[in-house]
C-alpha cells in the first residue's frame, strides 16, 4: 500500500512527507481510471473474466440467519427469522433478503465453507486461502502479479479500506512482492485528491526533486518493503494528481441519483451494541466505488462492510437478532445494486463477486441470546462471471456440519484463480527460496466453473 499514515514530519520545503506521500498514493489511482473509463468506452468490453470484487463481512456472518435459515430445527437453534423462497428452487434465503431473491438466478451460494482459523477474528484466510500463521500472499497480489495483461496506467488491486494496522498484514504480497501491494483508498482518498498545499506541479515534474524528497523517507518506506517498487509508481503519480480527471473519476455525486439510490441512502445505519438507535454508518457507497473502480480497469478490488461479531446483548455487541434486522436489509439492497448493476452494464461476464466471512456461528443460540464463533460452516456467495443460479453444497438439519461437498477457503480462492485464468498449482519461491504453490488444495468448486 503506497498512503502512508505517520508523524508529521516536514521536508526542508515545509511539505510534511506525511502529505506528499499521500498526494502521490492517492493520485495513483485518479488519472488511470479516467483514462481507461475513455479507453474501454472505444475498445468495447472483452466479455471474458478478468476482475474480482470480494465484499469481506468481517466478524463472523451467521450462515444460519442469513443464507441456511433451519425452520424446522429446535427453537433454540433456528433464531428470529424465516426463509423464504427465491426465483431459484431451493435457493432459500432469509426474509429480509428479498431483494436478493428476485435475483437469485444470478447469485450462486455455497453454503458447505469450512475454515481452517481458530475461533478468532483472523481474516488471512478469507484474504490468502491459509490460516494466519501460513504467512501467505493476499490473492488480489496474486492477481495482480499472475493475471494477464493489464494496462500500466491503472492499478492492479485497490482496497477501499481506511488505514488499519491489519490491513498491511492481511492484504499483504509477502513473496509475491512489494510491486503488488493493493493500494489504499479510503474515504480521505475520494474526499483529498488534490495537490497538498506548497505542492506544485512543477516541483512534481522535477524529478530530480521528487527522489531527492524520497530519499530522506527510504528508511520507513525499506521497513514495508515498498522502496523497491516506488520508483515504478511515481512517474504515474506525477500525471495523477496534477490532472483534474482524478478528483471527477473518484467524485461519485457525478453518479445519476437514480443510481446512487440503488445502492441505498447515504445516511443508513444500523444497530450493532446495546444502543438501540442505530449509529453506525453503512457504506453504499463502497459498492458502488467498487463497480467503478472495475468498470475502469481495476483487476481486484477489496472491501469490508458491516459490523457481524454479534454474540448477545450482555456481551456488549447487542443482541444478535436485533442487529441482524437493522443490518440485513442494507446488506440485501448493496449486493441487489451491485450484481444488477453489473448486468445493466455488460460487465457480469467480466467480473466475478464474492461475498464471505470468517466464519459463520454457532448453530445454537446462547443462553444471552447471542450465537458465537463457528469455523466449522460458513458461506460463500457468488455472482458474475461464474455459473449462477445454483446452491452448492446442504447442511445439517442444524446448519453445524456440512451434509456434503465440504469445501475449503481455499477452493473459494482458487474458484477466483481459474475464473481469472491463474494456475493455482503453479510454483513460487518464498523469502527462503523455497518452492510455493499458489494454494495447497486449490480445486475450484466445479460447480461454478
Amino acid at each position: 500500500m503506497l498512503t502512508f499514515w505517520g508523524p508529521r514530519r516536514r521536508f526542508c520545503d515545509g511539505v510534511s512527507r506525511r502529505d506528499f506521500l499521500r498526494v502521490g498514493a492517492l493520485g495513483l489511482t485518479g488519472l488511470t481510471l479516467a483514462d481507461v473509463l475513455r479507453l474501454r468506452a472505444e475498445s468495447g468490453q472483452t466479455g471474458k473474466p478478468r476482475a474480482v470484487i470480494m465484499i469481506c463481512l468481517a466478524g463472523g456472518p451467521s450462515h444460519i440467519d442469513m443464507y441456511d435459515l433451519k425452520p424446522d430445527a429446535p427453537t433454540d437453534f433456528r433464531g428470529d427469522f424465516k426463509p423464504i423462497h427465491s426465483n431459484v428452487p431451493g435457493f432459500d434465503i432469509s426474509e429480509l433478503f428479498p431483494m436478493q431473491a428476485q435475483i437469485a438466478d444470478k447469485l450462486t451460494l455455497v453454503r458447505t465453507v469450512q475454515f481452517v482459523e481458530p475461533m478468532q477474528h483472523e481474516l488471512e484466510e478469507v484474504y490468502t486461502g491459509f490460516p494466519k500463521s501460513a504467512k501467505r500472499p493476499a490473492f488480489g497480489c496474486v492477481v495482480s502479479r499472475f493475471g494477464g495483461p493489464h494496462d500500466p496506467h491503472t492499478p492492479n488491486y485497490v482496497t477501499l479500506d481506511q488505514y488499519q494496522a491489519n490491513v498491511f498484514e492481511v492484504e499483504n504480497p509477502q513473496y509475491v512482492g512489494a510491486a503488488h501491494r493493493p493500494f489504499l483508498f479510503g474515504d480521505e482518498g475520494v474526499k483529498d485528491l488534490h495537490l497538498t498545499n506548497g505542492v506544485t506541479a512543477a516541483k512534481l515534474n522535477d524529478r530530480t526533486q521528487m527522489r531527492d524528497l524520497f530519499d530522506g523517507i527510504q528508511r520507513g518506506i525499506d521497513a514495508h518493503g515498498d522502496f523497491g517498487a516506488l520508483d515504478s509508481y511515481s512517474a504515474q503519480a506525477l500525471e495523477m494528481v496534477t490532472s483534474p480527471k482524478a478528483r471527477e473519476a473518484f467524485d461519485l455525486s457525478r453518479e445519476p441519483d437514480r443510481v446512487r439510490e440503488k445502492y441505498g441512502a447515504k445516511e443508513a445505519k444500523y444497530i450493532y451494541g446495546n444502543d438501540p438507535t442505530p449509529t453506525n454508518p453503512w457504506p453504499g457507497d463502497k459498492f458502488l466505488l467498487a463497480r467503478r473502480l472495475v468498470e475502469a480497469g481495476v483487476s481486484v478490488v477489496t472491501m469490508r462492510v458491516g459490523t457481524w461479531d454479534y454474540h448477545g446483548k450482555t456481551s456488549g455487541t447487542g443482541n444478535i437478532f436485533t442487529g441482524l434486522r437493522s443490518q440485513l436489509p442494507l446488506l440485501d439492497r448493496s449486493i441487489h445494486a451491485l450484481v444488477t448493476d453489473l448486468h445493466e452494464r455488460g460487465l457480469d461476464k467480466e467480473v466475478v463477486v464474492l461475498v464471505w466471512g470468517e466464519f459463520g456461528r454457532t448453530p445454537k443460540v446462547n443462553n444471552v441470546e447471542g450465537r458465537d464463533h463457528w469455523p466449522d460452516l460458513g458461506f460463500a456467495l457468488f455472482a458474475g462471471a461464474v455459473k449462477t443460479g445454483q446452491v452448492v453444497g446442504r447442511t445439517d438439519s442444524k446448519a453445524a456440519l456440512p451434509k456434503d461437498r465440504a469445501l475449503g477457503a481455499q477452493n473459494v480462492i482458487g474458484t477466483l484463480y481459474r475464473a481469472l485464468g491463474i494456475d493455482s498449482s503453479q510454483m513460487l519461491p518464498d523469502f527462503t527460496g523455497r518452492p510455493m504453490r499458489l494454494l495447497d488444495d486449490g480445486e475450484p468448486i466445479a460447480e461454478l466453473v
